[in-house]
């Protein structure tokens, strides 16, 4: 095992002199480094001797003495300037700094080069590996017997946090609590920090995104401060991760005792066992919801057909057979997602923003007017109201509203993201849900036809849209449009006139000439005067009913053939 002592005796590099620091005389050397980078200190671990030029530090004194402390802090052996590079002598700032945190602060002298000075402390250094392999393979047997025998987090944290002495949590990859042990010693109480909450966020958003978002290829744990109710926490977190997608995360508060070479080791050994335990609970997970799925599927789909089976299968999965049911569906498009390459990076990250989108839902099923069921499909979130028989039927206005309060919920939590939600109508019986589950993706369709950017609709908003498109040739279509308001039409696009958009807001408000001027923002004798063009451009009166009809039939058929 060397130490800092035993390296101011090495002969090969006679003349290097310990200038500050001398109580840590006594640490243990594992490796040895360069530190040229001011940003490193997320990539270092505790016994590394460190070595430097001065360069990144040389005209910084606030840099000289964050090196000091973080250095301090990591558990690093010590730090090695090589003198008359840089510096004719170390700075004073930083000799107070490592004579107050116990660094030793070492000075090599010029004629070493650093790459030699490496390999000569990682010669003398390499024995020391054998008693510290044993311990790490003796940890790793411990922690992957858990995992065999169905512990779960529970044990492993508890495992993990006896091992290194601090508080654990266990985090998702959206930084939800899964599992927290806490120990006697802990002079800050995680509850008293913390909402220990299980499925909930932990840490607030502004620890959170100090995270580094390339954490996973650091593969190292990284020190951040945590601050809560005037007390500053030091915490580690190191990323449970394979093949750089982020399972989760491992959150050591540190606050009992600093953490060693061991601890760290250990550590990176819980994030391989913690993983393996996310993919394990992810496939279980699978499994059951392939299963609960294949049944809505069924339902949906309108598969099931005995009275006697649908029953038994909805007390299974939480369904009663006995209520009233309408389905909503909204249609989930993350913008982001275009720019992954990979499909399995998608599709997980696709299952992840559908997993935020139910949580989401059922936060606020409080504010539904039924009882709420939801899952999801791919890039479908489906939701299921069911009426209870001594309650009122759900008129479509209520429906309406709770999906337009899940809509801006969606929209203000999860960004980059457009959603449709579309809703169908409800049925006297669960077996004829697939119908109104249809309606819904109808509606939904209808409203992507309009090119629309995000929205709430009902079936019955687009029912005249959907009988025309779903009944009648787009030939037929177009012919209908151009005999009824093709010189309309043909006026607006060679003069750039708006008598399309003023007929449109004439029907829209029920023919009333004032309301629709002032939602065009218009004068009411501009309305008229534009009514009257649009008369003798049609040849119309607009007094006949037939004749409305067909007119208002035309601008729904050109809103579909995107005429309007």
């Amino acid at each position: 095992m060397l130490t800092i002592k035993d390296l101011l005796q090495i002969k090969s590099i006679e003349g290097i002199k310990i200038i500050a620091g001398e109580q840590g005389i006594d640490n243990v050397i594992s490796i040895v480094n360069i530190i040229e980078n001011p940003d490193a200190f997320d990539w270092l671990s505790s016994n590394e001797l460190l070595l430097s030029t001065g360069y990144i530090f040389k005209d910084n004194p606030e840099l000289q003495n964050k090196i000091i402390k973080e250095l301090a802090e990591i558990n690093c052996s010590g730090l090695c300037i090589k003198m008359q590079r840089y510096f004719d002598q170390i700075p004073q700032n930083m000799i107070d700094l490592a004579n107050q945190y116990g660094l030793p602060l070492l000075a090599l002298p010029f004629e070493y080069t650093l790459s030699k000075v490496i390999a000569i402390i990682n010669e003398k250094a390499s024995g020391r590996y054998d008693l510290l392999n044993r311990k790490t393979l003796d940890m790793h047997n411990a922690l992957f017997r858990i995992a065999l025998e169905g512990g779960g987090l529970d044990r492993i944290s508890s495992e993990l946090s006896e091992t290194i002495n601090n508080p654990v949590l266990f985090l998702d990859r959206d930084w939800h609590l899964l599992q927290a042990t806490e120990v006697a010693e802990n002079p800050i109480p995680l509850a008293s920090c913390l909402t220990l909450n299980k499925n909930r966020p932990v840490f607030t958003r502004e620890f959170t995104d100090s995270v580094p978002k390339n954490i996973s290829q650091i593969k190292k744990s990284i020190k951040r401060i945590y601050h809560a109710k005037n007390q500053d926490v030091k915490c580690r977190i190191l990323p449970v991760a394979v093949a750089n997608y982020i399972y989760g995360y491992i959150v050591v508060w540190q606050t009992v005792r600093e953490l060693n070479e061991f601890d760290y080791i250990v550590l990176e050994q819980a994030s391989t066992i913690v993983a393996l335990e996310r993919i394990k609970a992810r496939e279980i997970e699978e499994v059951k919801l392939k299963i609960r799925q294949d049944f809505f599927d069924d339902l949906l789909t309108g598969k099931i057909t005995s009275a006697e089976s649908i029953q038994t299968l909805c007390d299974l999965h939480g369904l009663n057979s006995a209520y009233t049911y309408f389905c909503m569906v909204i249609n989930i498009e993350p913008v982001e997602l275009e720019e992954m390459a990979d499909m399995v990076d998608r599709k997980y990250e696709l299952d992840r923003i559908a997993k935020k989108c139910v949580d989401l839902v059922y936060d606020y099923s409080g504010k539904a007017p039924g009882e709420v069921t939801c899952f999801y499909r791919n890039n479908r979130i489906i939701i299921l109201l069911g009426q209870h028989e001594h309650r009122p039927l759900i008129s479509v206005s209520e429906a309406k509203q709770f999906a337009g309060e899940l809509y801006s919920a969606l929209a203000e939590k999860i960004k980059k993201t457009l959603f449709f939600i579309g809703i169908g109508r409800s049925y006297k019986t669960i077996a004829s849900l697939h119908k109104s589950f249809s309606e819904a993706h109808e509606a939904i369709r209808l409203m992507q036809r309009f090119n629309s950017k995000g929205a709430v609709s009902h079936f019955e908003d687009y029912s005249v849209y959907h009988f025309l498109d779903s009944n009648i040739k787009d030939s037929e279509l177009e012919d209908f449009f151009l005999k009824r308001l093709g010189k309309l039409y043909e006026h607006d696009q060679q003069f750039g006139t708006s008598f399309m958009v003023t007929l449109d807001q004439y029907f829209l408000h029920n023919q009333n000439v004032s309301e629709a001027a002032k939602a065009m923002f218009i004068h009411r004798n501009t309305f008229i005067y534009r009514i009257e063009k649009i008369k003798e451009l049609l040849n119309m009166d607009l007094k006949n009913s037939e004749e409305l009809l067909q007119i208002q039939l035309a601008l729904k058929i050109g809103k579909l053939l995107h005429k309007d």
